[in-house]
């Protein structure tokens, strides 16, 4: 009896304790969310509580439901909402490429058809417009049709974006708008991956190839990458820009911590970022006078 009640207690205080080892369900979970004061020998436990058979079994079966719970994890994470931004984003690039590739054949071929053909986007759209004489010219106008749904998709996902991504990173969004906000997000590969980078590679995020030239020899240090889009730099003078880049990827850095770890809007980051550029905006002032 002493045996059978020493059995009864260690299986009791397993991680698989009441849970019905032929239901995949029910071993998941426990492997997620069950745990056991001690560690203990747990394919002798389970054979001994009847979990499983044998010493093998136990551990098909452990085996199955961890792949079981890294599968869920996997489809749990590609769900997140910075992923899906992620392809939002990727999606929106797509689009503009495509778009655009097709435009430039639109052009080359309509000009052989019509006069007065347009390039670009724009001109593709007129080219659309066109009423077709014959099967040649009607699959032209089909072509430059396309060209005018692509850049409507474009526009759409750009409005998903601005539309959605404040609620994912409000700070990142306020403080780089929606779209470049997206686009750090995606260049890092999520949302954590660029709260835990430095503020000097958030800077340099988009220019990898000028950065690889770089640590090769064969180019000077790049200043900034995407961020390079947004006003701050941009509309600072090129001999402050450095400044500049270094003040915006360090408040960029601290929103994107905020945005994972705790996810709500933090606004004296920006008032910080505010004065910031400002100091470095008076320097073109004091040059001026």
């Amino acid at each position: 009896m002493k045996s059978l009640a020493m059995t009864q207690d260690r299986a009791t205080d397993s991680w698989f304790d009441g849970v019905d080892s032929e239901t995949l369900s029910d071993t998941r979970s426990a492997i997620e969310n069950e745990t056991a004061e001690t560690p203990n020998a747990w394919p002798a436990v389970a054979t001994e509580s009847g979990f499983a058979d044998t010493r093998h079994d136990y551990y098909d079966r452990l085996h199955e439901a961890t792949v079981s719970v890294t599968r869920e994890m996997a489809r749990d994470a590609e769900q997140a909402d910075d992923q899906q931004m992620i392809h939002c984003v990727r999606a929106l690039d797509d689009c503009d490429r495509t778009a655009n590739e097709i435009a430039e054949r639109v052009s080359e071929w309509a000009g052989s058809l019509f006069d007065d053909v347009e390039e670009g986007i724009e001109g593709a759209q007129a080219v659309a417009e066109r009423g077709p004489d014959g099967p040649l010219e009607t699959r032209v106008t089909e072509l430059a049709a396309s060209v005018g749904s692509l850049d409507d998709e474009r526009e759409a996902l750009r409005t998903h974006i601005e539309t959605h991504l404040p609620a994912v990173a409000p700070n990142l969004a306020e403080m780089a708008g929606p779209l470049l906000a997206a686009r750090l997000i995606a260049l890092a590969g999520g949302l954590e991956s660029l709260a835990q980078k430095p503020s000097g590679t958030v800077q340099v995020l988009g220019a990898e190839d000028a950065l690889f030239a770089h640590l090769s020899g064969n180019a000077p240090s790049p200043k900034h990458g995407a961020i390079f889009t947004h006003k701050i730099v941009r509309g600072t003078r090129p001999e402050d820009r450095g400044s500049a880049a270094r003040a915006f990827a360090g408040k960029l850095a601290i929103a994107a911590r905020i945005d994972h770890y705790r996810g709500t809007y933090d606004p004296d980051i920006h008032e910080d970022l505010r004065d910031r550029v400002a100091t470095i905006r008076a320097r073109e002032d004091d040059t001026d006078e």
